[in-house]
């Protein structure tokens, strides 16, 4: 027997409904925490799902994603699409709708890649944040440092600023070149 389950993912809850083709349905709201997600993992384990399909938007479906991937047939859903499809949708039955939708086959799953390409994603995101951040710091700081210096002519064009406030410290004029 097929038994599929909708998942509509928000960000500080989970609605869930497990659908089998004689049209029973199970419904509950789940948490986003860890344990209420591995709660919600055993139910589908319990209840012998081989499908799920998940809507979500932004980045809520990365922990849910993690603790079910060893569901045999995990999809993501762009909530756009699902809207597409004929029939009724309300926020309150999305969850039906879309475990509804997974049982008719009407439903195609977004590319999710690899947990390690994930990860590197992830790592590249970061890395170009801490650059941005770091190139931010910098260029506030060459413009305080320009105000601090400013009443000393440098010809030391290209030199770091910690040297010259290594000659001022040292007591050697700048101005001599």
């Amino acid at each position: 027997m097929r038994i599929v389950c909708g998942l509509d993912v928000h960000k500080d809850s989970v609605f869930v409904c497990i659908l089998n083709e004689k049209g029973e349905k199970f419904e509950a709201k789940y948490g986003v925490l860890t344990p209420e997600l591995e709660e919600l993992h055993q139910l589908l384990l319990t209840h012998e799902v081989k499908e799920v399909t998940m809507e979500s938007t932004s980045i809520y479906w990365y922990p849910i994603w993690r603790i079910l991937s060893d569901i045999e047939c995990l999809k993501l859903v762009n909530p756009y699409f699902i809207k597409q499809l004929p029939g009724r949708k309300s926020d309150v039955r999305d969850a039906a709708w879309i475990a509804e939708c997974t049982m008719k086959d009407l439903i195609r799953g977004s590319f999710v890649p690899d947990e390690i390409v994930q990860r590197m994603r992830q790592y590249n995101r970061r890395i170009f944040d801490l650059n941005k951040e770091k190139v931010y710091k910098l260029t506030k700081l060459d413009g305080e440092q320009q105000e601090i210096i400013s009443g000393v002519s440098i010809h030391r064009v290209g030199q770091p600023y910690y040297s010259i406030y290594a000659y001022e410290y040292a007591g050697v004029d700048t101005q001599e070149g």
